[in-house]
């Protein structure tokens, strides 16, 4: 199996799994995460050989959203965190499937919001009420973990990426 078959069948699912699991958890998306989403691009990049002008449009991608995240930061609407971790998801798409991911990205983050907001209308069950993290999640006044959307967006558009399929040779 090749490094590049390696890097995008374990670390990209990992680090999906782990940035839905940390924000759900303390609302936190790690910068570490992000820098290894990066550094793994760029090493699968090398390993497929990916061309300067192909490589650009996946750093073009991910600048684009990384723009547009941090005034949705700056607005209140996210967090800092999924700012970081959509951009650096975003570099791994390029343009080729960017909106697919965004559009499921939206998709998703909406049924979760209304599902949180669901979840806050009802008494947290009394087994939680000693979890720290399930009455910060239940607190009202409180964000929503938007990372768990952009992760599972992630995971379902990834297998239609150009990337992917020249990872795994089609």
């Amino acid at each position: 199996m090749l490094l590049s078959q390696i890097v995008l069948l374990g670390l990209f699912p990992f680090a999906m799994a782990y940035a839905a699991s940390s924000d759900l958890v303390s609302m936190t998306i790690s910068n570490r995460l992000c820098l290894a989403l990066l550094v793994g691009f760029a090493l699968c990049a090398t390993l497929l050989h990916l061309n300067m002008s192909q490589i650009g449009w996946h750093l073009a991608a991910g600048v684009l959203v990384l723009s547009v995240a941090f005034g949705f930061f700056a607005m209140g609407w996210i967090g800092g965190g999924d700012a970081k971790f959509a951009a650096t998801t975003a570099l791994w798409f390029g343009f080729d499937r960017l909106m697919d991911y965004l559009t499921l990205a939206g998709i998703l983050g909406g049924v979760l919001t209304i599902l949180i907001l669901m979840v806050r209308s009802r008494p947290l069950p009394a087994p939680a009420a000693s979890w720290g993290w399930a009455k910060r999640l239940h607190a009202p006044n409180e964000g929503v973990p938007y990372g768990i959307a952009l992760a599972f967006a992630a995971l379902i558009v990834l297998p239609e990426t150009t990337i992917w399929r020249a990872a795994i040779g089609l």
